[in-house]
């Protein structure tokens, strides 16, 4: 929901490397960039501490989400398809729910503590979401009062904090005393005990930090009967910032990156900034009229996928980390290739394994060492196969195998040696700087992270052998023997599955998975394991045709009970793209044969 981690991260950097090096770490160099790495320089805080402890944020976190209109589907009514991309686990973060009242006819998804369907549709209407992440969390580098812990410079004046004073329960054991101290631009997250006070220290200012107002969204979706009404709803959803698509009975499709987003005085939200002056404070939120918007476009579609969602003239700065543009590209793709979509179609493409980062790379980097006469037999044989893969993620192949491996293969070559895994932990747009380095040095651009090492062709040729011997030690020596799927798996670990052998009893059975992590059927797995961690626990389609059925499915399965037998009985569909009707229509949910009655006594 933030950006605290690259910041940390470019941080940690500038205090290590030459301003180049630095500089293809970034997302867009700042205009003011070279002030603010001196900054930084002169003003150092340990991230020993927060880098070891900090549990960031997944970095395959994304979601798909597309709207067709009534003159792109076979119905000719809209169609809407969402599959938000979080942790894949039992049970699965999302409950199925259909809520009936006076008024009230809506089904969707809900979590935990969230009285009310997140997303989902009514009668009239359906909606869906991806995260539009903008840059909403800064980091403010503080200088401490050598004589006051808990006063900060402002302005050349000391300033006090507030502090406050919490427990930490422990089982078994005394509880913890932590103090929280927070600047006017929020909590101290650089310091985690007592006795690792410094000179200067790190303090989050965070949307999410001050309450706002979601709840009654949540409501309001609910009851809205069109764009109008739910555009009023989105007034009131204010954090995380999202994408949300639209789609409705009169004919109606629309997208708004909707929600608060700061507005600087200075600075874009890439590096941490100095707190000790104003000019780096926000000056309110991004215009409610002027977020992001489009209705009705002429191509007859929109879809999200986490990726730049504006044109360089839009007048506000969201962000400049975007993900990887292969899941949207693909998208668009299919959906601009056929002039009268249907529900299959949207199914299909939720479960799409086209891999086009595969298609932008793999036959530029084989040319690249190709001719290597350090290549072996079994690297000769693994280039045979990727020369001749379709490109596409199959479980039962052995290049989708040898790619992904490869790819990752670049992470070691090129970062291993100067970032600890602790800071790499933090490096939250990895994949991104990766994928733009290669592009430069296979232009023939200088790259410095790639000439260090000897140039393209040398680094390939590592990361490419890197990866030959994993897939080795994992699936033997014969390269025809190898799956994709014998490494990708999903058992939808419950927590309880971590100790031996409970996960006999609480965790899925392991299914072998297609796709990856860029795939728009998204699956993103464990490095070393290969487990598949990450994904669309839910998956929906509508077509407004019909809005009391939608089609859906839940992974693992609806119940949290490892008795019940929804537990992980929907395992096998969600793996497979299949689906099960849900209807809002009571002749039809009736026919299912099961109900549970809750009577006050």
């Amino acid at each position: 929901a933030g950006n605290w981690e690259g910041q940390a991260f470019r941080y940690a950097m500038a205090q290590k490397l030459s301003t180049e090096k630095f500089q293809s770490l970034m997302p867009t160099y700042p205009k003011d960039g070279a002030m603010i790495i001196q900054a930084l320089k002169e003003q150092p805080v340990d991230l020993t501490a927060l880098a070891a402890t900090a549990v960031p944020r997944d970095p395959f976190n994304g979601s798909n989400n597309w709207v067709v209109s009534g003159e792109k589907s076979a119905s000719g009514k809209p169609m809407l398809a969402n599959d938000p991309h979080l942790g894949l686990s039992t049970p699965s973060i999302w409950y199925e729910t259909h809520l009936s009242a006076p008024e009230l006819n809506v089904s969707g998804v809900i979590f935990a503590g969230v009285p009310g369907i997140i997303l989902g549709h009514n009668d009239t209407i359906a909606w869906g979401v991806t995260n539009l992440s903008p840059d909403v969390q800064d980091l403010y580098i503080e200088k401490r009062n050598p004589d006051n812990p808990h006063q900060f410079e402002y302005m050349g004046k000391w300033e006090d904090a507030k502090v406050y004073q919490e427990e930490i329960k422990v089982k078994g054991e005394a509880p913890v005393p932590y103090e929280v101290v927070v600047t006017r631009h929020g909590p101290i997250i650089s310091e985690f005990a007592h006795d690792q006070r410094q000179e200067t220290a790190l303090a989050m200012k965070w949307i999410a930090l001050d309450a706002t107002t979601e709840l009654e969204a949540v409501q309001m979706f609910a009851k809205a009967q069109n764009w109008e009404e739910f555009k009023q709803a989105l007034t009131h959803f204010e954090s995380p910032a999202q994408n949300f698509v639209f789609a409705s009975t009169d004919g109606t499709i629309a997208y708004r990156g909707n929600g608060l987003i700061p507005i600087r005085k200075k600075g874009d939200g890439s590096v941490p900034v100095p707190g000790w002056t104003d000019e780096y404070e926000w000056m309110g939120y991004i215009p409610w009229d002027e977020l992001p918007t489009t209705v009705n476009p002429k191509e007859g579609f929109i879809a999200t996928a986490n990726n730049k969602v504006i044109g360089d003239s839009y007048p506000y700065h969201l962000t400049d980390v975007w993900s990887q543009p292969y899941r949207e590209a693909r998208i668009q793709q299919v959906l601009s290739a056929k002039d009268k979509l249907t529900v299959e179609d949207m199914k299909k493409l939720q479960f799409d394994r086209h891999n086009l980062q595969a298609e932008e790379f793999v036959n530029e980097l084989i040319a690249k060492i190709k001719d290597s006469p350090d290549l072996r037999q079994i690297d000769r044989d693994v280039l045979s196969r990727l020369q001749g893969w379709n490109k596409v993620n199959d479980p039962d192949q052995a290049a989708p195998l040898g790619f992904e491996l490869w790819m990752q293969g670049f992470d070691d070559v090129l970062f291993k040696s100067e970032i600890n895994a602790d800071l790499m932990e933090l490096f939250n747009n990895k994949s991104v700087v990766k994928d733009e380095m290669l592009r430069r040095a296979l232009q023939g651009e200088r790259e410095p992270w790639i000439d260090e090492k000897g140039g393209i062709e040398k680094v390939a040729l590592q990361a490419f052998q890197l990866a030959v011997d994993q897939a080795a030690s994992l699936q033997g020596k014969h390269p025809d023997k190898w799956q994709w799927g014998k490494f990708h798996q999903v058992d939808f670990a419950h927590p309880l599955g971590a100790v031996k052998p409970l996960d006999l009893i609480f965790n899925a059975k392991s299914v072998p998975m297609g796709g990856g992590r860029i795939t728009v059927g998204a699956a993103g797995w464990d490095a070393e394991s290969g487990e598949v961690t990450h994904g669309a626990p839910w998956r929906t389609v509508i077509d407004m045709s019909n809005p009391t059925r939608s089609m859906n499915v839940v992974g693992p399965g609806q119940s949290g009970h490892v008795l019940s037998k929804w537990y992980h009985d929907q395992v096998d569909d969600w793996s497979t793209g299949q689906y099960h009707v849900t209807s809002i229509e009571p002749n039809e949910y009736r026919k299912a044969g099961n109900e549970l009655k809750l009577v006050p006594e």
